[in-house]
């Protein structure tokens, strides 16, 4: 009788060692990055029709982060780099998916019997609100942080970047020039003289 009652005694270990290791501590922290990082996709989720709201949002960060930079005095290294990176993704918001130079596939319209096609993005709208607000937020974390404030002549990054900017947004408007398109999407044009709601406020990529 003894030595039929092991069997179940080690079931029972065996169920023990189970749930120990579902309730180990690796497991547990897993599994509550899975749900707030699926709560907070969720909340993202709900925010992408509201396109004034989340833009005001973003104008909203860009002025805490400002006026913290302007009380502080400090942390222009920092502020450069978000201004390059804003300016990244700023082209890729103006650029096309499919670049003309590069591909042979079908273009933008040019005439009006052409075939309508909607301008898409390489960066997408709620992707490009995204980057920066959460770049903003980024950054002002860092001037938390004295060790991002290294010092500089900070009249010197502001013409640079100002130059930088001139140069990338006139080869950005040749390249417009050059292959005929516009970076925004106005809604196909319907035999009643209305237009579609723009493309780009009903489909997200």
């Amino acid at each position: 009788m003894e030595n039929a009652q092991q069997p179940s005694g080690g079931g029972a270990l065996a169920g023990d060692d189970l749930a120990s290791l579902s309730s180990s501590p690796a497991a547990v922290v897993s599994q509550w990055t899975f749900a707030v990082t699926r709560r907070y996709q969720h909340m993202l989720d709900k925010t992408v029709p509201h396109i004034w709201y989340r833009w005001i949002g973003c104008f909203l960060a860009a002025l805490i982060y400002g006026l913290r930079v302007y009380f502080v005095q400090g942390f222009y290294v920092v502020t450069y780099g978000l201004g390059i990176y804003m300016l990244n993704l700023l082209i890729g918001f103006l650029s096309p998916q499919i670049d003309p130079e590069v591909s042979d596939g079908p273009s933008l319209p040019t005439r009006g019997s052409d075939e309508f096609r909607p301008f898409v993005r390489r960066l997408p709208e709620f992707k490009f609100w995204y980057s920066i607000t959460k770049a903003f937020c980024i950054a002002f974390f860092m001037t938390f942080f004295a060790v991002f404030d290294v010092p500089v002549f900070w009249p010197i990054l502001l013409f640079y970047w100002i130059v930088l900017f001139v140069l990338t947004m006139r080869r950005q408007i040749m390249h417009m020039v050059k292959y005929k398109y516009v970076p925004f999407s106005f809604g196909k044009q319907r035999y009643d003289g209305k237009k579609t709601p723009s493309s780009d406020n009903l489909t997200r990529d």
